[in-house]
Formats: structure tokens, C-alpha cells, sequence
């Protein structure tokens, strides 16, 4: 249950390619029902940004916040 409860918020890095509104921007992962991260085979990760889009992005470049 502690899992369910957690929110698993992280802030994007970007790169040079990245739109400049989204680099530092804070993100929050989108989860299954069972409460896991949707992921992909090759390191990409589904997040939901502050303006409620939703994007998937490279999961290296996903910093958690503290």
C-alpha cells in the first residue's frame, strides 16, 4: 500500500534537441493500476508534465525530485 501512496515525481534534463520549455521541467510518471511505471523495452519512460500533456521522453534524462 505504501507503494500506491508514494508519488513518483522527477524533473527532465533534456538535451540539446529539447524543447527549451520543457528542460528542468518537473514531470510525474504515469502508472498502471498496479502502480508501475509505464516503461518501455528501450529506457523510454511515459510522464505527464505540469501543463497536463503527456510525453514520452527518454528515462536517462529523468532526474527524481528530493
Amino acid at each position: 500500500m505504501l507503494l500506491l501512496a508514494t508519488v513518483w515525481e522527477y524533473y527532465y534534463l533534456g538535451d540539446r534537441h529539447t524543447d527549451a520549455t520543457l528542460r528542468k521541467a518537473k514531470c510525474r510518471a504515469v502508472r498502471t493500476e498496479a502502480g508501475k511505471c509505464i516503461r518501455g523495452k528501450n529506457g523510454s519512460m511515459l510522464v505527464q508534465f505540469e501543463d497536463g500533456k503527456t510525453r514520452i521522453i527518454v528515462g536517462r534524462l529523468l532526474r527524481k525530485l528530493k
